[in-house]
This record gives C-alpha cells, sequence and structure tokens, in this order.
C-alpha cells in the first residue's frame, strides 16, 4: 500500500488523485478529523469531484458525539486495505495523524480497562475544570503525547489522563509498546514544507474554509448536537468556531486563533512525521513525483516476486 502523510495543507488529496488517476486505487483515509460527517468543510474532507476520481473510504461516518479509538480506527482501516488489495487496487492511505499511520502499521498495545470510578472522577473533573486544565496537567505528565494534542481536546486529555491514573503508564508509553504489525508492504511518502512557507498557505485555506460556509457548517452541527464539549468539536477549526457561536470571542478573534492553532498543529505534524523510519519527503502537492516513485516502488515489488 501507498501512505501520503504529512502536515495539513500540504496536497496530499491531490497527489493521492494523481496517482489513482494512473493507477487503479482506493484512497484509505487516517485523519482523526477527517472522519466526522458534520464537519466536511472545516476538516477539508475530499470534494465531490475529487471522490469521483476514486473509490474513497473513512470520510465522514462518524457522528460528532462519538468519539474513536486509534487501535479501533486501524482496525477498520486495516479492513479496507484489504478488501481493496482483494480486488487488485492499491490502497493509498492519505492524511496527517500520525497516531493512526503507526496504529495501521505497528499496531498498538492494549491498554487494560480503566476502572469506572477513575473514568468517572476524570469526567468530573473535565466538567468542572475544563479540557484546557486536564491538557495542563498532562503537559507535567505527558509532555510528548500533550504537544501533539489541542488544549481543547476534552476526550484526549481525559482519556490520556485517565490511562496515567490507572495504569501508572503514560499514553506515549503505551503507544511506543506495539503490538503484531499490520502484514502490509507500505510506500511511505512524505508531503512537506518549511513551516514558515507554509504559514500563509494555511491562512489563506482556513478563509476559504470560511468562504465555503465553515461557519453554518458548525453552526448547523450544534444545532444537531448541542452538547459544545462533544468528541467531533474538539478539532481545529471546531473548537474555535464554536467558541465564537457560543459568544466568547468574536468572529476575528476565533479566525485568528484557528490560524494560530493550525500552524501549531502542523508543526507537531513536522516533528511526528520526520520520525518516521523509511519515510521518503516530495514537495507540497508534488502529484507527478507521487506517481514517479509509486510506479518505481511497484516494479520492484514485482521483481521481487518474480526472483
Amino acid at each position: 500500500m501507498l501512505c501520503l502523510a504529512g502536515p495539513t495543507g500540504t496536497g496530499k488529496t491531490g497527489a493521492a488523485l494523481a496517482v489513482a488517476r494512473d493507477i487503479p486505487a482506493v484512497v484509505v483515509n487516517f485523519d482523526s478529523r477527517q472522519v466526522y460527517a458534520d464537519f466536511p468543510i472545516v476538516t477539508a474532507q475530499p470534494s465531490v469531484a475529487e471522490r469521483a476520481v476514486c473509490p474513497h473510504r473513512l470520510y465522514g461516518f462518524l457522528p460528532t458525539d462519538q468519539a474513536l479509538t486509534a487501535a479501533a480506527f486501524a482496525d477498520m482501516a486495516r479492513a479496507e486495505v484489504r478488501r481493496a488489495a482483494a480486488k487488485g487496487l492499491l490502497p493509498i492511505l492519505v492524511g496527517g495523524t500520525g497516531l493512526y499511520l503507526k496504529a495501521i502499521l505497528q499496531g498498538l498495545a492494549p491498554i487494560p480497562p480503566i476502572p469506572a470510578e477513575i473514568r468517572q472522577a476524570v469526567l468530573a473533573r473535565l466538567t468542572a475544570e475544563g479540557a484546557p486544565a486536564l491538557h495542563a496537567e498532562l503537559s507535567r505528565l505527558d509532555p510528548d503525547y500533550a504537544a501533539r494534542i489541542h488544549p481543547n481536546d476534552s476526550q484526549r486529555n481525559a482519556r490520556a489522563l485517565e490511562v496515567f491514573q490507572a495504569t501508572g503508564k503514560t499514553l506515549t508509553w503505551w503507544h511506543a509498546e506495539g503490538s503484531e504489525a499490520a502484514p502490509f508492504e507500505p510506500l511511505l511518502l512524505g508531503l512537506g514544507a518549511d513551516l514558515e512557507a507554509l504559514t500563509p498557505v494555511l491562512a489563506a485555506r482556513v478563509g476559504a474554509m470560511l468562504d465555503a460556509g465553515a461557519l453554518d457548517e458548525v453552526r448547523a452541527a450544534l444545532e444537531r448536537c448541542p452538547d459544545p464539549e462533544a468528541p467531533g468539536f474538539s478539532g481545529i477549526g471546531c473548537a474555535e468556531l464554536v467558541a465564537h457561536l457560543r459568544g466568547e470571542s468574536t468572529l476575528d478573534e476565533a479566525v485568528a486563533r484557528w490560524i494560530r492553532n493550525t500552524r501549531a498543529y502542523a508543526k507537531r505534524q513536522f516533528t511526528w512525521f520526520k520520525a518516521v523510519p523509511g519515510l521518503r519527503w516530495l514537495a507540497p502537492g508534488d502529484g507527478a513525483g507521487a506517481l514517479a516513485a509509486t510506479k518505481a516502488w511497484l516494479d520492484s515489488c514485482r521483481g521481487r516476486q518474480q526472483d
């Protein structure tokens, strides 16, 4: 399978479609925010025209009020990869959630069940103190994991604290303890750019999302799911617009925060993917480079099979 990874806004979808136009393929999402059905604009899910190029899987299927663990998602993604391969199609994994990719390729250690009393205590703190307070504590206990998640991400901050309290070990430790690796041979390509060069691109992307109706999208989602702490609202863009719609900030303040948080997230993504062994970097949106690398890799795979 081909994996196209990298920070937000670097043209991963376009590169995947450049490959899929030449090689029969199925695109499989591994972005933790693009799973939510209510936010196709804010999470930059592929458009109808883009999805018409080839089948797309695991986009926009999850309700806003539901959470999804990396392990559960990995099971879904592996099943989609197997189905694509069984049909003679190239599975192309596309996304920017490093933990999801790790779970798909390497598996994750099974975390023991969390006692109900610990979970309830953490949720009570979440309600009383808010997600940023939990994130501040997490930054002391597990700085590596805290650096990868948004301070307003209620579900992930609470999960990390309850795991630490129940097991005495951080989520970073558990995630490093891989389980059975997936029986797939991946070609790992990263789409990347200098963070300073990417910054104006990200700002323009946020503006385009607003022009496309991002605010109305979040407003409609709040009407369907009035709980602002629901897992789907924790993503960048959603969290900032929810705060504006609840009267906690002006639109200009929300947009400025959205751009700032997107840049910080891209920086965290760069850090994560730079540590992935065997990942080869391409320029942003380099569909031609992705196609050439994929063809060469497939030829190499066929040569080894013949030998």
